[in-house]
């Protein structure tokens, strides 16, 4: 099978991280599931959610190995087996439901209290007022509400008096303003006890009790308790006994108690249930862990070793079993062993795109193949493309395109096609696509059509608010100016990208230069040309990535060098290789207002051209600092470490191969729609707004 591993790597021994894997760890688990056969992918989780949602839309795996913690909130340990679920990809251990129950000690101790299972007495409290209402015996112990690893627990969280109370419970909501739990402490060992569902019966392992009293004196550890400072600093003082030494009827009661537990909870796969054993031998349940450690020497591995002949390898292989077995019918052509007949499939991508045969130079007679994409960029998305998994297919948008694509037998296709000729030359492999049913990447043939006409775009985006410099369409170059505009105006072709026709000369100040320009971009590019009045300002662009609620990334500035150049523009020439006239502000530096109106601008544009997945929308700013639309690109180049949009988004910790995940991600989701008779969600045209 194909598993991602959805986990939080710890980077740092910080309290915040406590709960999180170590290298070791994830290496450890990582080596297991290569070798009982299954293809595994890493899916760190500390970052952007959206990222990770991508990532695994992108991968497409059989199946979820998941230990993510999540990283803040009361929910956190919820967040994944959630999205999980809405992605409608099988994962280990239980539901989220479950996962934000069993976080939270208090509520946890009300169900097993409902339930007949003995617990300390407890209450919960926010604020320091909630102490005066507590009506506890002493001595209480105090412990963090929603977090595990012991965090917040240490020699002084047994108190013995108001006083002491008060000083604790003070300190600790300085740092866990969730609220605290408050519980009478039961002097006497702790109990612990694993479940593994898969294993036959019950899936309840023996119970391990957790020795440290006899390697401390009783100054250290006077209450024999298992504290932060232990479990995360100095574990190897920690003694796991197997068999625990405790009576038969010991040992009933917590295998009764904790069969009710997984009842009451729904616990899947595997967890781990804490108990206290009183120094008279009573029972107490402390709670439940429903993402216990997979640390190699944890509890759960010694009680499977000793008790069911387990080994840590075993341990994996049967949450593995027990999470295939739950979600059989999503699992169907996956075995647990990764060796089955009729093993799923990785997706057959197609890839069209026009490839760079003519080096564009400073000659702007030789920029016919401006737009089109170089080989080293066309293997970085290969590359990128294969790292989730897929099989690339080639399919070079010539004219021969529709009788390959008939014939590649593709899932779906990833596009960068630009097209060779026609003023829509940009939507044609769109179009062909949509005609045959099969997805792609990128926006629908519509939107490629009327972006590319600048002046269309220009008209839309008005419609909707944004603002753009004063224009006028010139069809053979004879046509009036209108005398509401004024010079200096820029002349470019009304439908090129790349800044083709874009040079020095464009920037003309009476008619009689505006004209002579206008006539050779006619002739040259065998279309309109654009008039605009000239634009003073800052140049900006800001990239996007979503369907048709898009994410924003903070803008760039392109920041001309040449103070001396009154009139500087982003040039055909400038995009060619480094040069000494452009340097790029990533993120520029905006006041927090300038930044808003250029980012509402920005979404504004894309929804109103009905953009999808990802574009590049260009800026300018007027004499009166007026943000201005100046084009969009649907299709924004993606030269690793060099086109805008890669530099905007490594600018945030983006990698080029997440970035290539989220573009691929909503063509897969429209796949799978396609694929299981969903009707895809509805676009709404494009003029619409949120």
């Amino acid at each position: 099978m194909r598993i991602a591993f959805t986990h939080n790597l710890k980077i740092k021994n910080s309290l915040d991280e406590a709960e999180y894997d170590t290298k070791e760890t994830v290496d450890f688990i990582t080596e297991v599931l290569t070798t009982l056969g299954h293809r595994v992918d890493l899916v760190e989780v500390s970052g952007p959610i959206s990222e990770v949602i991508t990532n695994l839309e992108a991968l497409n795996p059989d199946l979820i190995f998941n230990t993510a913690e999540g990283k803040t909130g009361k929910l956190r340990e919820a967040i994944y087996p959630a999205i999980f679920e809405q992605l409608s990809i099988p994962y280990t251990g239980s539901n989220g439901y479950c996962c934000a129950l069993t976080l939270d000690k208090f509520l946890t101790k009300l169900q097993a209290k409902e339930h007949g299972i003995p617990t300390p007495s407890f209450c919960y409290i926010t604020k320091l007022d909630d102490l005066h209402t507590q009506t506890l015996k002493y001595p209480i112990i105090v412990k963090p509400n929603f977090e595990g690893s012991s965090k917040g627990i240490n020699q002084k969280s047994v108190v013995t008096s108001q006083k002491e109370l008060k000083e604790v419970a003070t300190e600790l909501l300085k740092e866990f303003k969730q609220g605290l739990i408050l519980e009478e402490f039961i002097a006497g060992r702790d109990i612990t006890i694993g479940y593994l569902e898969a294993v036959k019966g019950t899936g309840l392992l023996e119970p391990v009790e957790y020795d440290y009293g006899n390697k401390f004196n009783e100054q250290e550890n006077r209450y024999n308790i298992y504290d932060y400072k232990l479990k995360n600093e100095q574990s190897d003082l920690v003694n796991l006994v197997y068999p625990a030494n405790i009576t038969e009827k010991n040992r009933q009661d917590i295998k009764k108690y904790s069969e009710k537990i997984v009842e009451i909870f729904n616990i899947k796969d595997f967890c781990r249930i804490d108990f206290r054993i009183s120094l008279f031998g009573e029972v107490y349940f402390l709670e439940v862990n429903a993402l216990p450690s997979l640390e190699p020497g944890s509890s759960l591995y010694l009680s499977a070793e000793k008790g069911v002949n387990l080994d840590q390898k075993g341990v994996i292989e049967q949450i593995i079993k027990s999470a295939t077995n739950r979600f059989q019918a999503e699992l169907k052509s996956a075995n647990i062993n990764g060796k089955n007949n009729n093993k799923k499939r990785p997706l057959r991508i197609g890839f069209s795109y026009n490839e760079k045969r003519v080096v564009p130079k400073e000659d702007p007679n030789t920029d016919q193949e401006a737009e089109y994409d170089s080989p080293k960029t066309l293997n970085s998305i290969r590359s990128a493309i294969r790292s989730f998994g897929h099989e690339v297919v080639d399919l070079e948008a010539t004219p021969d395109f529709p009788g390959k694509l008939m014939q590649s037998k593709v899932d779906l296709v990833f596009n960068m096609a630009e097209g060779i000729s026609g003023r829509y030359r940009e939507s044609q492999v769109p179009a062909i696509l949509e005609l045959t049913g099969i997805p792609f990447t990128g926006s629908d043939s519509a939107a490629l059509a009327l972006t590319l006409d600048k002046s269309l775009a220009k008209r839309v985006v008005q419609e909707v608010g944004v603002k753009t410099a004063n224009f006028v369409l010139l069809i053979n170059g004879k046509e009036a100016i209108p005398k509401s505009m004024r010079f200096p105006m820029m002349v470019k072709p009304v439908a090129e990208g790349s800044s083709k026709g874009v040079l020095g000369k464009s920037v003309v100040q009476n008619e009689k230069e505006l004209r002579d320009v206008a006539k050779e971009m006619i002739q040259k590019y065998k279309q309109s040309a654009l008039v605009e009045e000239f634009l003073v300002g800052r140049e900006f662009t800001v990239g996007l990535i979503g369907e048709f609620r898009p994410k924003a990334f903070p803008p760039m500035e392109i920041v001309f060098q040449n103070k001396e150049d009154k009139y500087p523009i982003y040039a055909y020439q400038h995009k060619l290789d480094v040069n000494d006239e452009i340097k790029y502000e990533i993120p520029a530096k905006l006041d927090k207002k300038l930044e808003d109106q250029l980012l509402k601008a920005a979404k504004k544009s894309f929804r109103a051209l009905g953009c999808r997945d990802y574009a590049r929308i260009d800026f300018r700013l007027d004499a009166s600092n007026e943000v201005n639309f100046i084009e969009c690109n649907p299709l924004p180049g993606l030269t690793p470490h060099w086109s805008d949009l890669c530099l905007i988004t490594e600018s945030v910790g983006m990698s080029y191969e997440a970035l290539i995940g989220e573009i691929l991600a909503p063509a897969i989701r429209r796949f799978k729609e396609a694929k299981n008779g969903k009707r895809s969600r509805d676009f709404k045209g494009p003029m619409y707004e949120e």
